[in-house]
């Protein structure tokens, strides 16, 4: 039985009060503070829980908690208060950083990233939630801490799996030799993980094209259904724990200097999972890859493996302005006194060999009132909108796979969303489409995803002005479908 405290603000209700314009009304957030990457996603008892970084004290990145929200249908979003903080005088006094929830025989159990001083190693740090994780116990127990490993100068974010019914953890590293890695460790006790030394690095032909870095972070890997025939098996277990399929391993790509711009980006391999026949370890055998994710604007996904489908959020954040769109100051982002949002919950699978992405179908719900149909040309959207554009004949052809960057010029022959007003005309996406392909463009506030059916999102922020709106330029042969994005009405 969830406790009262499960029943906390709805977001709706906070986005509503709102007084920021720029304020997304259809991701969940928190109404003041600093959110980051999207932590502990997992689906307990009949709820999607969604943690991510928080500082609720500024709209800058400074002492760490965990923020919490949950929903029931993806749909319907509650914010709770904050879930963990940093301890004084504990492994985690400067922070409570990227790490996942599990349940450990019954009891939901956080695993993070926990960082001493600043400049300091972070060690794996353990949490117990209650049965509606509305309550954490922080008691400062290490699972890991840094290796006894020479080669190992970073590590941090820890994510778990299991693998033919064992469960296994994996930790993104960097090298003294300037790779990219990935340390493995038997979880057999939640409490004491088992270091078994580097497991990947970015010197693997495969990953040194595709995911290119000088630490991984965040490391994800899931089983994802694949309609190429690679996987026979994709669909069982919501623990990812069957031996055979598709595997999907994904990073955000570090750089020194990245100063939360991350040029690199995010990227994925996808591939095969077995079992070493001496060590029994699992290896991990990739054989394909590329960018998870076409904007400047995201990073940091988490992805949560259920029962039938693999699901990711991403983290938005705010900057000065990337690929020639406005941004915001951080004297502005002060005033604001927000920044950050996450993305909609995305489905993943493989297509023909490549990572597809798509909104889950539960955001369809957010359709409201239809405000163009089959139109052609420029097309005004409202502030809060989801545009389905279409292709079906010349004048719409172009690389699909390879458009999608902001700010890029198309001419007659893109799909472009524009801010317009005030003598100013800002392009803030510009994409070909090809016969037969759709794009579903969603704009919230100053948040914008696109969806290329069979591709990967691009994920955009900017900031309209006092007297622009959002327009939609078509090439020959694209039409769109418009409708304004509400909240659904509440059950009962």
């Amino acid at each position: 039985m969830p406790s009262p405290d499960l029943a906390a603000m709805r977001f709706d209700d906070v986005a509503a009060a709102h007084t920021d314009p720029a304020f997304p009304h259809f991701h969940p957030r928190p109404a003041q503070g600093w959110i980051n990457d999207p932590n502990g996603i997992s689906h307990i008892n009949g709820r999607y829980h969604v943690f991510f970084q928080y500082n609720p004290d500024s709209a800058r990145h400074h002492r760490i908690a965990w923020g919490h929200v949950s929903s029931a249908d993806l749909v319907r979003w509650e914010e709770h208060p904050v879930a963990l903080r940093p301890q004084y005088g504990g492994p985690d006094e400067y922070g409570c950083w990227t790490g996942v929830v599990t349940d450990d025989g019954g009891v939901p159990t956080a695993a993070y990233s926990g960082v001493r001083g600043d400049g300091g190693h972070s060690q794996v740090v353990i949490a117990r939630g209650s049965e509606d994780l509305a309550h954490w116990e922080q008691t400062g127990h290490v699972a890991a801490s840094m290796p006894a490993d020479g080669q190992v100068t970073a590590v941090r974010d820890p994510f778990i799996f299991r693998f033919n019914g064992k469960r296994y953890a994996m930790q993104g590293a960097g090298l003294a030799d300037g790779h990219a890695a990935l340390l493995l460790y038997t979880v057999e006790d939640m409490s004491d993980w088992k270091y078994q030394g580097i497991w990947l690095t970015s010197e693997n032909p495969v990953a040194a094209e595709f995911t290119p870095a000088e630490i991984w972070e965040c490391p994800q890997l899931v089983r994802v259904p694949d309609s190429s025939g690679d996987s026979s098996d994709s669909r069982e277990s919501g623990d990812s724990s069957g031996d055979t399929g598709t595997w999907l391993m994904m990073f955000s790509l570090w750089l020194s200097g990245d100063a939360h711009e991350h040029a690199n980006g995010v990227g994925h391999l996808v591939g095969s999972l077995t079992e070493d026949p001496e060590s029994g370890l699992p290896v991990f055998s990739p054989r394909g890859g590329g960018k998870s994710d076409l904007g400047r604007d995201f990073y940091a996904p988490q992805i949560v493996a259920l029962e039938d489908r693999a699901l990711l959020w991403g983290w938005a954040n705010e900057g000065p302005g990337r690929d020639g769109r406005r941004g915001r100051s951080q004297d502005e982002i002060d005033v604001a006194g927000w920044a950050g949002v996450l993305t909609f919950p995305r489905e993943l699978s493989v297509v023909d060999g490549a990572l597809a992405v798509s909104p889950a179908p539960e955001i369809d719900a957010y359709r409201g009132a239809q405000t163009a149909s089959q139109a052609g040309g420029t097309v005004v959207l409202p502030p809060f909108a989801e545009a389905l554009v279409t292709a079906s004949g010349a004048g719409s052809a172009g690389d699909a796979r390879d458009a999608g960057d902001a700010g890029a010029g198309g001419g007659d022959t893109a799909v472009e969303v524009l801010l317009v007003g005030n003598g100013s005309r800002q392009t803030v996406f510009s994409g070909s489409i090809a016969p037969g392909e759709e794009l579903r463009i969603f704009v919230d506030a100053s948040l914008v995803e696109v969806y290329r059916s069979g591709s990967v999102a691009t994920t955009l922020r900017a900031y309209p002005a006092a007297g622009e709106e959002w327009q939609l330029h078509l090439p020959s042969g694209a039409t769109a479908d418009v409708w304004e994005l509400e909240q659904p009405a509440a059950h009962g």
